[in-house]
C-alpha cells in the first residue's frame, strides 16, 4: 500500500531515486554553460515551443511552424487560438512535462511508455520544424532513444529510467532558470511574461507574472518529487 504520508521515508527505491535526482541537479547546474548540456538545453526549448503550439491547437487555432535555434531560443508561428492561454503554456509547459517525465522515471515500464511517447513527439515536431538546428535535433535524439532503448532490451545496461529522469528534471530547472534570466537578470521586452502583461496588465507586470509562472513550475517539481515518493512506497 502506498504511504500517501511518507511517515517511514526512505526506503532502499526512496533513497536511490533522491539520491539520482540530486546528482542529476548538480550536474545540470554544474555544466549548464558547456558543451555537453546543449542538446538536452535545445530539447527543453523545444518542449517549451511544442508546448505552445499544444495550447493553440486545444484552443482551437493553427500553428505555421516551429523553430529552435543554436542560440537556445525558439519561436512558435500560430494563427487563432487563444493568446493568454498560449503565452504561459511555454513555460508551464515545459515544466509540467518535466513532472510528467519525473513522476514516469519511477517505473520501468512507465519509462518505456515515456520514451515511445517522446519518440513520438520528436517526429511530430520534425514535419512542422522550420529550420535545420530543430530537424537535426529531434533526429539525433530520436537516434539517442533507439540506442538507449536497444542497450536497455538487450544488454546489462539498464540506463532509459535515468535517461528519462535526466530530461525531467533539466526541463524543471531550465523553466525556472529561463524565467529568472529573461525577467530578472535582465529584462527581455519580447519574452512570454512581458508579452502576457500586455494581453492581462492586472494585477502585475511582466516580472510579476513570470515569478508566479516560476513558483508554479516549482511546484510541479515538488509534486513529482512527493508522488514519485509515494509511488516508491508501495
Amino acid at each position: 500500500m502506498a504511504n500517501w504520508e511518507l511517515g517511514h521515508c526512505c526506503n532502499h527505491d526512496q533513497v536511490v531515486f533522491l539520491t539520482t535526482l540530486g546528482v542529476c541537479s548538480v550536474v545540470i547546474l554544474a555544466l549548464w554553460r558547456s558543451l555537453f548540456l546543449k542538446p538536452f538545453k535545445l530539447v527543453t526549448v523545444c518542449t517549451h515551443e511544442a508546448s505552445h503550439a499544444i495550447a493553440c491547437k486545444l484552443t482551437c487555432g493553427h500553428v505555421e511552424g516551429i523553430n529552435v535555434h543554436a542560440d537556445e531560443g525558439g519561436t512558435t508561428e500560430t494563427r487563432g487560438g487563444v493568446y493568454w492561454f498560449i503565452l504561459p503554456a511555454g513555460y508551464l509547459g515545459s515544466s509540467f512535462w518535466g513532472m510528467v517525465l519525473i513522476l514516469a522515471s519511477t517505473n520501468l515500464l512507465a519509462a518505456r511508455i515515456a520514451a515511445g511517447c517522446l519518440a513520438v513527439s520528436l517526429v511530430v515536431v520534425l514535419f512542422v520544424a522550420q529550420n535545420w538546428t530543430l530537424r537535426g535535433l529531434c533526429i539525433g535524439f530520436l537516434l539517442i532513444i533507439a540506442i538507449v532503448w536497444i542497450l536497455q532490451e538487450t544488454s546489462t545496461i539498464r540506463i532509459l529510467r535515468y535517461i528519462i529522469m535526466f530530461i525531467g528534471v533539466i526541463n524543471s530547472l531550465f523553466s525556472v532558470y529561463d524565467i529568472y534570466d529573461d525577467l530578472i537578470s535582465r529584462r527581455v521586452n519580447s519574452s512570454d511574461a512581458e508579452k502576457f502583461a500586455e494581453v492581462c496588465p492586472c494585477p502585475c507586470n511582466g516580472v510579476g507574472w513570470g515569478l508566479i509562472w516560476g513558483l508554479i513550475s516549482l511546484l510541479f517539481l515538488c509534486v513529482a518529487m512527493y508522488f514519485s515518493l509515494v509511488i516508491l512506497s508501495s
